[in-house]
Formats: structure tokens, C-alpha cells, sequence
């Protein structure tokens, strides 16, 4: 038995036997070379949705609000629902690198990198509906509070909708500036690489960086500082969300349970999402020896957790409405699930409550089938969530006489198409300017991560002296 600094049982994160010119090679071609088939086809199909989107945003402006289906009753429908959903998305990207940084969880240096990107846009999807539901968006500067000639006009302290406006842009740029900390060192090689004026771009980008001690010690201080102010944000934005519902006095929105159940349902879709992106990008960039089956389960245990904490949130609201034998409150339960809406409750039911339970199956956590599959199933559950909880409970109050059923317009669907396709524009060109996965990241871990090094196939190990002499021909 050899002497290893390293478990020789732990999975290797990186496979392959990969030196550090390799993981170069690999994780910097798909920037210069030119985009294969398989891009070109989603990308137009992103851009049509995009355009489609843009066209749809453009007649709610010069229509106005009346070209969706809202009324008296049902204030918020789609544009509310798409952006707590987009929120929620983006939530698992400063997740994965901020608090898995702080505790020094090693598989995140695979998956991360895609996770920040896809943050950033899916805040970007979100902010756009606030923006139109507002109805008169030549306004929106009424949104922030600055000295102004209106006479003594501000904004409204207490209304948590000014406080999401605070949280996400906040969250924005911290995330912004996080991703971009962690591309600087990796523009830096790809600049190294580069001729004319592709590499004067890079060279801008890099900010100079040299790779100097000084240089990477500035920079892991910076990384560890950002993700200490992103950690609490994470918690919070979410949190800030659910309190658009939870201050209300509306049966069935007005429950202190919310922002626990929100941070984790947004932490639940957010890795469902990933899960979607990474196992796509994995296949067309050719990156299974760097995104393994490793990160894919680990990630797995992550949705099954928080999946089972939404479950218990789900059951805890129900118990509570029937404990409190307060007959609003139990109506608008029953109302979701026996009401007109029944199917998006019980759809949400199924989605998230039921089918992570699957992963709890080893071979289910590590097959890549099923995993890409649930993750859509998730995505499409934590959409139903969100439907029923602002839908089913603005459909019936307490009048009779004003209630109604809420269906979207073509110019709804036509939005959310829309932000889905800019997501998708803006992630397929991430591809091809930056390394999808951390290069920097990846060859820090590679002596205690790589196949080479660890796990049960290891041909050799580092011996306590922490030389590399002795060869070890597996264990």
C-alpha cells in the first residue's frame, strides 16, 4: 500500500492522464477554432426565439398591458411567474462557486465557470419583466431613490418590491465582477495564444496579468472576499423575492415559511438548470475527462437535497392551513389542489417532490440519461411552483362574483419565449469567447484531483516527502 497524501478510494475529478499543456489545449480550442454545426443550428433557433421575444416586448409597449390577459382579479400572471423563475435559475451559479469556495469543495472548479455565466444572464431574463410590468417603462427611474426636482417624491421604504430592485441588482454585480475575477488569469492564456487582433482583445481583457506570486495572491484574496459577500447575498435575494408574496395578507401568500422555501427551491431549479447546460456542453466541447460523472452525481445530492427540503415546505404548508382552521386559508389550498388549476399543483407535485426522490439510486445519480432528463423535469416543476402559487392564488378571492380564470396571451408566451432565447444567445457566444471550464481552477487541483493521481487506478503517488519517485502501479 503506497503512502498517499490523497485517499486512493476518491474519485479522480480529472481523467484522461492530462498534463497541464493538455488541459491548455482542451480547454482553449473551442475559443479559435471555428464553431462546428451543432452551434450554428442553436444558434439561429436562439436568436429566432430572441427576435420573436424582442417583437413581443415591443407590442406590450406600444399596446400596453392591455395585450395580456390581466385583469381585475389576476395583476400578476405570467410576467411575475417567468421572473421569480429566472431568479431562481440564478441563483445556483454564485451557489457553486461562492459557498462551495468558502468550503473548499473541489468539484466545483468543473462546473462552476458555466454556472457564474448562466447567473448572469438569467438575472438579465429576470430584470426584463419588472421593467415591462411596470407598464410605463419610460418611468423606471421612479424605481430608484435619488434626490430629484418631483417635490418631495421617494420611493416607498417598506415595500419589499423596492428592496428587490436593491438585492438583485446588488447580486448582479457582485456576481458580474466574480465571474470576471475568475476569467482574468484564464484571458490571460488564451491572450498567450493569440495573434493579431484577437489577441490585443484578449490582452485588454487580461488586464495585464503576468501570473506573478504577487499576482495570484491578489487574486485568490479578491476570489475569497467576493464569495464571502456573495454567500449572504444568495441567501438573501431569494429571501427579498419571497417577501413580494409573504408581506401581503393574502391567503396562501401570507406564510413565514417562504424565504427558507424559496432559497432552496431557487438553489434546487438553478442546479437542475446546470445540470441541463453542463451535460449539453460536456457533448458538443468534448469535456467529459473535466466534467465527469463525479461532478454529475455530487450535484445530483445537491437537487435531491434541496428537492426533499421543497417537499417538506410543500406538506408544512398544507398541514399549517389545516391547523390554523382558518377557512381562507384552507380554501386557497384546496383551491390548488382540486380547483380549476389542479393540474399545474399536482404537476408541481410530481415534478419536485417525486421524481428527485429518484436520485436517491446510485446508478440513477450517475446516469447521464436520467440525469439530463429530471433536471428538465425539475425546471418545468419549479415553473409550475411558481405558476401556482401567484395564478391559482389571485384567481379566486374573496368574492365570487370577480373570479376568473387566468390564460396567457400569445403575447405572454411570446415573452418568455423570447427570454429563454436571449439566455440562450448569450450562453452559446460565452462558448465560444471564454473557456467553459476554469482552466486556472482545474490544473490547481489536477495533483490531487487527476486520475493520474488518485483514485484506484492511480499509477503512481505522492509519498509524504512529496516527491514523485515512487511509481506505483495501482494499489
Amino acid at each position: 500500500m503506497s503512502h498517499a497524501v490523497v485517499s486512493p478510494i476518491r474519485e479522480p475529478l480529472i481523467t484522461g492522464n492530462k498534463t497541464y499543456h493538455q488541459i491548455t489545449e482542451d480547454l482553449c480550442s473551442p475559443t479559435e477554432k471555428a464553431p462546428g454545426g451543432a452551434w450554428v443550428i442553436a444558434f439561429i433557433l436562439a436568436l429566432t426565439c430572441m427576435t420573436f421575444g424582442v417583437f413581443c416586448i415591443l407590442w406590450t409597449i406600444w399596446f400596453g398591458i392591455g395585450s395580456w390577459n390581466l385583469n381585475r382579479t389576476i395583476g400578476w400572471g405570467w410576467d411575475i411567474t417567468n421572473f421569480v423563475w429566472w431568479i431562481g435559475i440564478g441563483h445556483a451559479g454564485t451557489l457553486i462557486s461562492a459557498i462551495l469556495l468558502l468550503f473548499r469543495q473541489k468539484w466545483r472548479t468543473g462546473v462552476n465557470r458555466a454556472a457564474e455565466a448562466m447567473t448572469i444572464f438569467a438575472v438579465m431574463c429576470a430584470a426584463l419583466f419588472p421593467g415591462i410590468h411596470v407598464g410605463r417603462m419610460w418611468v423606471v427611474f421612479f424605481f430608484f431613490p435619488y434626490p430629484n426636482t418631483r417635490g418631495p417624491l421617494w420611493v416607498n421604504f417598506n415595500s419589499p418590491l423596492l428592496w428587490d430592485l436593491f438585492a438583485i441588482s446588488t447580486y448582479f454585480t457582485v456576481s458580474l465582477l466574480f465571474w470576471y475575477t475568475g476569467l482574468v488569469p484564464d484571458f490571460a492564456t488564451v491572450r498567450d495564444r493569440a495573434k493579431g487582433i484577437r489577441r490585443k482583445i484578449y490582452g485588454f481583457l487580461s488586464f495585464g496579468w503576468t501570473g506573478s506570486a504577487k499576482h495570484w495572491q491578489r487574486w485568490e484574496s479578491l476570489s475569497l472576499i467576493l464569495a464571502g459577500i456573495a454567500t449572504p447575498l444568495v441567501l438573501s435575494v431569494h429571501t427579498i423575492v419571497s417577501f413580494d408574496f409573504a408581506t401581503s395578507v393574502i391567503p396562501g401568500w401570507h406564510t413565514t415559511i417562504f424565504p427558507p422555501y424559496f432559497v432552496a427551491g431557487a438553489i434546487f431549479s438553478g442546479f437542475a438548470m446546470v445540470l441541463t447546460l453542463m451535460l449539453i456542453t460536456r457533448k458538443v466541447l468534448h469535456l467529459e475527462d473535466y466534467i465527469t460523472i463525479e461532478h454529475i452525481e455530487s450535484m445530483n445530492k445537491v437537487i435531491l437535497a434541496t428537492g426533499s427540503i421543497v417537499g417538506v415546505a410543500y406538506l408544512t404548508e398544507l398541514f399549517v392551513a389545516w391547523y390554523s382552521q382558518y377557512p381562507y386559508e384552507q380554501f386557497a389550498f384546496f383551491n390548488r389542489a382540486l380547483g380549476p388549476y389542479y393540474w399545474s399543483y399536482w404537476g408541481m407535485m410530481a415534478c419536485n417532490v417525486i421524481t428527485p426522490q429518484l436520485f436517491w439510486s446510485r446508478k440513477m445519480r450517475r446516469s447521464i440519461f436520467w440525469t439530463f432528463l429530471l433536471s428538465i423535469v425539475v425546471n418545468i416543476g419549479m415553473w409550475f411552483e411558481r405558476f401556482v402559487i401567484i395564478a391559482t392564488t389571485l384567481a379566486r378571492d374573496y368574492l365570487p362574483s370577480s373570479w376568473s380564470y387566468y390564460v396567457p396571451t400569445w403575447v405572454e408566451i411570446g415573452i418568455f419565449i423570447g427570454t429563454i432565447g436571449i439566455f440562450f444567445v448569450l450562453y452559446l457566444l460565452f462558448t465560444r469567447v471564454a473557456p467553459v471550464v476554469a482552466i486556472a481552477e482545474i490544473k490547481s487541483i489536477l495533483k490531487t484531483g487527476g486520475n493520474q493521481y488518485v483514485g484506484p487506478n492511480a499509477t503512481h503517488a505522492h509519498s509524504h516527502a512529496g516527491h514523485d519517485d515512487a511509481h506505483h502501479e495501482g494499489h
